[in-house]
This record gives structure tokens, sequence and C-alpha cells, in this order.
């Protein structure tokens, strides 16, 4: 599965070499669109700056998102009114708001090609009509501009549905291409394949990386979730995956706003101009990571429902995301606890992060140089209210029985002696212990099947021929080694020693 926008004809973005043992202001863990625009908002203040990134610029989520710069998102500001407080919403808005305006003006400022559109929340069945209600209540109550409309301009049977006006999508490369060589222009530097495992607090504070420490004042873990189990946020965002496609759609007139619909299974379209011509993108089936048995069925699910729609569509590209859920739908940006003021964290975008990854950036870069920003001061300052402990028990208490069941599941099913057919993995007791065993491009691997963060049991992914823990997030490749999520370790094969620290060189994603 290759992303549209890190497709192999693409020109790299370059990297930095490693210095052992440098001294920055901050470094920064992680370059997707957070990290970089934290490191050059940094940077152009003064400080030295160093971005860490244990794979290559964009291949996480920046790189996998369909780069929707819009204020209507979905069923979202429903949702945080739901679980918080008007105030709340306003500030969640204000400083999505902010961060779009934010990133035009940078980006028309540096000849960065935008598309203005029409943003539509639509239902896809009559049952939701009662959700976009909700949801254009909530976005009036925030003060967006939004209206109803019946007609969303979709070629297929539609319910309804809510309009923002001059939205914007990009491609999110291009992006990142301009962040890194303005971070560069103002004496930052970013590092590819070199993975952070821990961070040591202290004046300056250590970053642990199997090729050497660095030294910083301040760290900001960019990272999608945190590597660090300091405040323990992995138990309080849920970890999604979703799909997406793009496609050539011969003879036919694209629609040309940006959709994602309210209801289940969730369906996003948008359009991307691509070497001359209109790709149509479509995005959904989202589920919690390593929780569903077949992903390559919603993969053809997701395939059939767009030749249906429309005739003729030729798919080009097909890759996945991975985003993060807070409990109250507000992404968690700040400094993170029990590090002094010295470990910065952001996580929880709910899969918009085009516009919070760069409030995100403004927020944390306020804190580092002592500034304010009101929206921000707010959201660090929300309380928890019944509703987010209740949906907090739920998902831990989900994570404990896939725990639990996990270990007991591998432990009653010895593996048998023939290797999977290709494209293949299963889990099961192998020399008693809980084993992951696949055959990709015709190596078979055997793996610990245990999860290197907190010991779930890994499930197979068999669209993205992957090993996937449901409990936290942390995906592994075929042959073990990390891709993203929690951990900082890979898993181990299972017929060789485990090599403590061991390093290895950065992976593609088989996505």
């Amino acid at each position: 599965m290759t992303s549209l926008w890190l497709d192999e004809q693409r020109e790299r973005i370059p990297s930095d070499p490693f210095e052992p043992d440098a001294q920055h202001d901050v470094v920064i863990v992680g370059a997707g669109i957070t990290g970089l625009m934290t490191a050059l908002l940094l940077a152009r203040a003064g400080c030295a700056v160093a971005v860490l990134e244990a794979r290559s610029i964009g291949a996480v989520t920046t790189g996998h998102t369909t780069a929707k710069l819009s204020l209507l998102q979905g069923g979202v500001l429903s949702g945080i009114l739901s679980r918080g407080s008007s105030r709340v919403l306003k500030a969640y808005v204000e400083g999505n708001l902010e961060g779009q305006r934010w990133m035009l003006r940078y980006l028309d400022e540096h000849g960065v090609d935008v598309q203005r559109r029409d943003a539509f929340t639509y239902a896809s069945s009559p049952d939701a009509r009662t959700r976009l209600d909700e949801e254009y209540g909530a976005s009036r109550r925030a003060g967006l501009d939004v209206e109803r409309v019946d007609d969303v301009g979709l070629p297929f049977e539609t319910h309804g549905g809510i309009r923002l006006a001059d939205q914007a999508q990009f491609d999110p490369m291009d992006v990142l291409a301009a962040l890194a060589a303005d971070v560069r222009q103002h004496g930052g530097v970013i590092v590819e394949g070199v993975r952070v495992k821990d961070v040591r607090t202290g004046e300056p504070s250590t970053v642990v990386t199997p090729v050497g420490d660095v030294h910083a004042g301040t760290v900001v873990l960019a990272t999608g979730i945190p590597i660090l189990d300091r405040g323990l946020y992995f138990a309080k965002v849920k970890p999604s995956r979703s799909y997406a496609q793009a496609y050539r759609v011969p003879g036919t007139a694209l629609p040309q706003g940006m959709y994602l619909s309210i209801d289940s299974p969730g369906r996003s379209l948008r359009t991307a101009p691509i070497d001359g011509e209109e790709r149509l993108i479509v995005g959904g089936n989202g589920h919690t990571v390593g929780r569903e048995p077949d992903t390559q069925r919603l993969v053809d699910d997701l395939e059939q429902w767009t030749r249906e729609r429309f005739p003729g569509a030729e798919r080009t590209h097909d890759w996945s995301a991975q985003d993060y859920e807070s409990m109250n739908l507000v992404p968690f940006v700040g400094w993170m606890p029990r590090t002094d003021h010295r470990v910065a964290l952001a996580t929880g975008y709910n899969k918009w992060g085009m516009t919070n990854s760069v409030a995100a950036a403004l927020s944390i870069t306020a804190d580092i140089l002592d500034g304010s920003i009101p929206w921000a001061k707010t959201l660090h300052h929300r309380f928890t209210l019944p509703q987010d402990l209740a949906h907090g028990v739920a998902a831990n208490a989900e994570v404990a029985g896939r725990l639990a069941s996990g270990w007991v599941s591998s432990g009653l099913h010895p593996l048998p002696d023939e290797d999977p057919g290709e494209g293949e993995g299963r889990t099961g007791t192998y020399d008693m212990e809980p084993t992951a065993v696949s055959t990709v491009d015709g190596t078979t691997c055997r793996l610990s099947a245990v999860c290197t963060h907190l010991g779930g049991i890994v499930s197979w992914n068999s669209a993205e021929r992957s090993w996937d823990c449901p409990l936290h997030g942390s995906r592994f490749a075929a042959d073990g080694r990390l891709l993203e999520g929690p951990a900082v370790d890979d898993l181990h094969a299972v017929d060789e020693p485990e090599l403590p620290g061991d390093a290895h060189e950065p992976v593609e994603d088989p996505s």
C-alpha cells in the first residue's frame, strides 16, 4: 500500500547527518507537520533546534492523511460539546481557526499550491439527520458560519448536510518540504533514520538513541502518541486506523467539495490535482488498531463502494493512516507531567491533524518561550467530566480484556508445522512462547507475539502485512521492525537471542 503523497516518483526531502553528544536548545522527536512547524517557530525565535525522525520525513500520519484544512470536522464539534462545555468548544475552534489561518498565510508566502474548497458533512442515511442537527447547532454555537443544505453535490443519494464555505486542501508533502527548507534556513537540523528510545530529564535532558545521545534544554514529542509512558497518555487516547484510495475517474465530473459522512461506515471524499489531472480520493472504514480480524475486507469494501458510485473508477493508490482520539475529542498538548517543564507533547488529533497540528505547534512554542495564548490556556486547564471518565473506563476495560484474551488465545493454539501462505500471518505458541509467524514476499518470519510496549499479543493486519497491537496501537513490520506507536523496540525473532538496544536501519512502511 503506497500513499499518493509518498509515491516513489517524488523527490525525497534530504536528511542532515546525526551528531552524537550534540547540544541543542530544543530537540523535537518526529518530522511531521507538528514537529517541523514547532522547529521552525523556535528556530525563528533564535533557538538551536534539532528534529530527530525514526524513519523519514512525513513517513507516518502526515504522509498518509487526506490533508483537509477544515474547521468542519464531521461530528467532532457536537462530540466535544456533549463531553465538555461551550467554553472548551469555542477554545478548540479558536485554536483550529488560528492554525488554519497561519497555515494558509505560510503556504501563500512560500508558493505552495492550495485548493480552496467548500467543506460538507453529510448524512448517508435518514437516521443520521439528528446527528446533523446536533453538529449544526454546535458549529453555530462555536461561531462557524455553517448552513444546512439538502443537496451536497454528490453523485449518489444523501440525506442532507452541513456546508462551510472556503476551506482548503493541499498535498501534505509539499507543506513538509517548505517547512523543512525553512527550518534549515534558520539554522535547524533534521535527521532521519534515528529512533529516540528514551528521554532522561535533567539540566540538560538527554535524548537516548541507538546511535548515540544528544542533549537539550527542552524536548518535544511530536510522534502521534508519546513514546514516554509518563502521564499514561497511551491509556487516554484510542488508536484508530482508516483506509484511503486514489482513483482516476474517466468521463465523470468529480465533486469539487471536501466531504465526510457523519454516520458509519465513515466516508471521506476529496479530489487532488496530480500531473495535470484530477484524482478522486476516498477514505473510510476506520477501526481500532489491531482489533479487526480481516483488514483486507475493509480495503475491498471501500473499493467496491467507490466503483458502485463512480463507474469506471481506476484505483491508482491505496494506503492507510493511524490517528489517536482523546476521550473528550480535544487533543492533549503541553507539558508532560513529572518532567519539570522539560518535555512537551502533542497527541489526540482525532483525524484532524492539519489544523490541530498547527494549533499544537503554536501552543507548545508559546509554552517554551513563556508566551500565553488564551485558547490554549483554556484547553490546558479543561476539566475531566464524568462523561470522559466513563469513556475512559470503558476503553481501558476493553484494553484489559484484549490483553487477557490475547494471552489465553495464543496459549491455547500451538502453531502448526507448516508455514503460513503468502501474505498470511497467525499467532500461537512455539517452544512454549506466544509467537507470531508470517510469510511475506516468500520469506517466513517467526517473532515474539508480545508487543514490546506493555505486553499485548499482536494480531495480523492482512491489508498491510504488519503485526498490530490491539492494546495501544504499536505496529511492526512482518520482520519485526517497529513502524509506529508508543513502543520503542522491535519484536525479536524467536529462534534468535534478543539483543537489548539492537538498532535497525529505517524500514519502509508496508502500507
